[in-house]
């Protein structure tokens, strides 16, 4: 694997940082990878509202959708735009290390920085949007190795190769903030899918040890039930009380990026709810849903998730 050597071929555009009064992250460059829609969406919708510059990335383009559940690149980074930050949308399979590489070296060439980081990329769900929920629900052996696959490739290896690139833009300022959205291992999800969260919050950890020494934060956060596009579109079969909103695992990102102190965290298991209680802030309904932790509707937590 290259890594982002520093060079660029041309200036960054200039950057003017944010002062006292101004929106929180003015001045800061963000990457979401994989923001079309759910979480992604909506943690780009708040990086944006922060004032921040954001990458929005993903497959589905204008000229190309995928899963048939709406959401663009274009159209989350108009949305991010709209809300006071900047909206830069850039198509890329994030399987596709040469992709992810242009991607990075672009950051690089118009910007000059990278401030923070989410890696929210997913395609574990891609064979219950398809209709195949016996095969979700089948044991181990009776799974097709694609749903293992499709929970790594378009998952953990694709955070990782995506932080790997990116590192170097984040090191070079002494400073960054890396967030890989994970999940609770549920205990009747597939084994691909308890592995793969795992792995991403070990994943999480192992790149903190390494990157703190550079002033660079990596944690792994958990949202809660979260109203997706795929989950309101059998919201009526499901019991959605004390859900989340997207843009609700958003805000715990901006508190976090704009946490001073927030290396003390590195290498942590966050999860959104608990962020909420630290750091005072609520859902876009003012509500503020309780934590899962201990388990608490872990079963009905993944079959809306399932949905």
């Amino acid at each position: 694997m290259r890594l982002l050597s520093g060079r660029r071929d041309r200036a960054p555009r200039p950057v003017r940082e944010a002062t006292t009064g101004e929106r929180p992250l003015g001045g800061q460059v963000a990457l979401v990878a994989g923001a079309t829609r759910g979480v992604g969406r909506g943690v780009a919708a708040e990086l944006g509202q922060a004032g921040a510059t954001v990458y929005v990335t993903g497959r589905s383009a204008a000229d190309r959708s995928t899963l048939g559940l709406g959401g663009t690149v274009e159209e989350v980074a108009a949305e991010v735009s709209s809300l006071g930050g900047t909206g830069i949308a850039v198509a890329c399979d994030h399987t596709d290390d040469r992709a992810v590489g242009r991607l990075v070296e672009r950051i690089a060439r118009e910007e000059g920085r990278l401030d923070v980081l989410v890696n929210s990329v997913w395609a574990g769900y891609e064979s219950l949007h398809a209709g195949r929920v016996a095969e979700w629900r089948s044991p181990f052996w009776e799974q097709p190795s694609g749903l293992w696959d499709s929970m790594f490739a378009a998952g953990v290896r694709a955070h990782y190769v995506t932080t790997a690139l990116a590192a170097p833009l984040m090191i070079e300022r002494g400073r960054g903030l890396v967030v890989t959205i994970s999940f609770f291992p549920v205990a009747d999800a597939p084994v691909g899918f308890r592995v793969a969260k795992v792995a991403d919050d070990r994943l999480a950890a192992d790149m903190a040890e390494q990157l703190r020494p550079h002033g660079v934060t990596s944690v792994s956060l958990y949202p809660g039930v979260v109203r997706t596009e795929a989950i309101m579109r059998v919201a009526k079969r499901l019991d959605l009380s004390g859900s989340e909103s997207p843009r609700f695992t958003g805000r715990a990102v901006v508190a976090l990026a704009t946490d001073p102190g927030v290396i003390a965290r590195s290498g942590e298991v966050l999860i959104t709810a608990e962020l909420a209680e630290v750091y005072g802030f609520d859902d876009v309904d003012g509500s503020r849903p309780a934590s899962l932790r201990g388990g608490r509707r872990r079963r009905t937590l993944h079959a809306i998730r399932a949905g």
